[in-house]
């Protein structure tokens, strides 16, 4: 090997030590900055004219990954929010049941308006027991009311966070634009882009978070997005994400798909709709969850009213009227077992029981709720002082097997108590449920994030032992240009 040779050799191995030490500290650095994937230098034998080895020459940075670990990575996160989403309605829902003793639930209200109704019928000249009656009736009124504001409340908020996803959707597409944009020009350069690589994949990470996706390596560095269904997010360009938020919500209240790039991805009329992410938990909350629950609430009102309707008694035929529960629609009653959206908030104690209203309390014991004016629906018409039969009859009613909506996610055929009763069960199992779904998906997670830092993130004790194997590299080049040195000055004093 000539002197001149030597000495390439020698300066192409300081050259490619100092990148390799660039790279170990960058590694050091990164080691503890989440999504940070380990680097390497990527190190060729270069070959002279002459078929020998001359040196050594940097091809490159290659930045460690796992594609696998890092799709699946994608999919628990998609799947662990939209669990989340769903969890954390269920227990704002669930505020409408609270502690079994504080009896905030509407099974319990039924059961303290039971009570109130059998004390009043064992002395029905009391006045004092006709006014507990109606105070347990009328909070129960007010809890049907109050729970419903809360129901369309969570379903408003859902909407809203509904927007703010989109939003940072949006936001993080147009980033992976940037990003793809400067990986697939320095992949066609030659630069090291392997920084914009691990902003890319942090970057696709928090849009799984907002809606699953999956991806698509180019051959040229590029990638393509696509939702878990399959509809194109990002191919180039980022497509758009669109959705009109409404700001009040009813049990009437429809909310709006979410389109991606004119294709709708929730709602009724999607054809390819998403499947996770904290977008699909919240449309499932708002659209689903929250929907059944406010049926289910409004299936309870339709039973009270039923239950203590007043049927004409003078055998002439006459329809059943609303009496002590009322609504915007009576006195006629809403349809047998078939769901009125909204009933929960809409009922209401019918004036004429209400001495606050004008009414009388002595109509709760003797009939005439729904017509004071009409004799037919008086069940005392001798004005008995004693007279309980109208007032046990509440108390069977409620008690009484009855038919519900069927679409309900409850079994129609229950008595009103019973039919509360489970929908308090129903909640109480759907919350718990899925908290443990979250919590499995969450270990999930976890441990799949752990296995891919694991693949790819950094090893500090196998970075300091490499800076040790780069310095010993670094001290064996530099004494081959000091032999070599010394060789040349041996050469020059010889010449002399």
């Amino acid at each position: 090997m000539s002197l001149s040779v030597a000495l390439k050799v020698a300066q192409s191995a300081l050259a490619a030590r100092q990148t390799e030490t660039a790279t170990t500290s960058r590694n050091i650095t990164g080691a503890q900055e989440a999504g940070y994937s380990r680097k390497t230098v990527m190190l060729s034998t270069v070959v002279n004219e002459g078929g020998h080895p001359g040196g050594v020459r940097v091809d490159g940075i290659r930045r460690s990954t796992d594609s696998a670990l890092y799709a699946s990575l994608l999919r628990s996160t998609a799947r662990a929010t939209s669990q989340d989403a769903v969890a954390a309605g269920l227990s704002r829902l669930e505020q409408t049941v609270g502690d079994t003793q504080l009896k905030r639930s509407p099974a319990a209200q039924l059961g303290t308006l039971e009570t109130a109704i059998q004390n009043y019928a064992s002395d029905p000249g009391n006045a004092i027991l006709a006014q507990t009656m109606l105070g347990a009736a009328k909070d129960t009124v007010r809890l049907l009311n109050e729970y419903t504001g809360i129901v369309q409340g969570i379903r408003a908020g859902a909407d809203a966070d509904i927007n703010t996803s989109v939003g940072r959707i949006n936001e993080l597409l147009g980033q992976v634009e940037r990003l793809n944009g400067v990986i697939v020009r320095g992949t066609q350069s030659g630069a090291d882009v392997t920084d914009a690589l691990d902003a890319r994949d942090k970057a696709l990470l928090s849009l799984s978070e907002e809606i699953g996706i999956s991806t698509l390596a180019q051959p040229d560095g590029g990638v393509v997005v696509y939702t878990d269904s399959g509809v194109t997010l990002f191919e180039t360009t980022a497509r758009a994400v669109s959705f009109a938020p409404t700001n009040t919500y009813n049990a009437t209240t429809t909310g709006n798909a979410i389109f991606v790039d004119g294709v709708a991805v929730t709602g009724p009329n999607a054809i390819m709709p998403i499947g996770s992410g904290r977008l699909h938990g919240l449309t499932e909350l708002r659209d689903q969850t929250a929907v059944t629950y406010q049926s289910q609430l409004d299936e309870v009102a339709r039973g009270l009213i039923e239950a203590f309707a007043e049927k004409d008694q003078s055998g002439g035929g006459g329809p059943d009227l609303a009496g002590l529960f009322t609504y915007s629609g009576g006195p006629a009653l809403p349809a047998t077992a078939t769901l009125s959206k909204g009933l929960a908030g809409d009922i209401r104690i019918n004036a004429n029981a209400d001495p606050d209203q004008g009414g009388s309390l002595e109509r709760l014991r003797d009939g005439g709720i729904s017509d004071p004016l009409n004799p037919d629906y008086d069940y005392n018409p001798a004005n008995n002082a004693g007279f309980s039969s109208r007032i046990q009859d509440y108390a069977a009613a409620m008690n009484a097997a009855r038919v519900f909506d069927a679409g309900v996610g409850l079994d129609p055929t229950d008595t009103l108590k019973g039919f509360a009763g489970s929908s308090v069960s129903w909640l109480q199992a759907a919350r718990k449920s899925s908290a443990a779904d979250v919590e499995v998906q969450s270990v999930i997670v976890t441990r799949t994030a752990d296995a891919l830092s694991n693949a790819t993130g950094v090893n500090l004790d196998q970075e300091m032992t490499l800076l040790l194997d780069i310095e010993r590299a670094y001290g064996a080049a530099a004494k081959l240009i000091s032999a070599v040195d010394r060789m040349l000055d041996d050469l020059l004093s010889a010449a002399r």
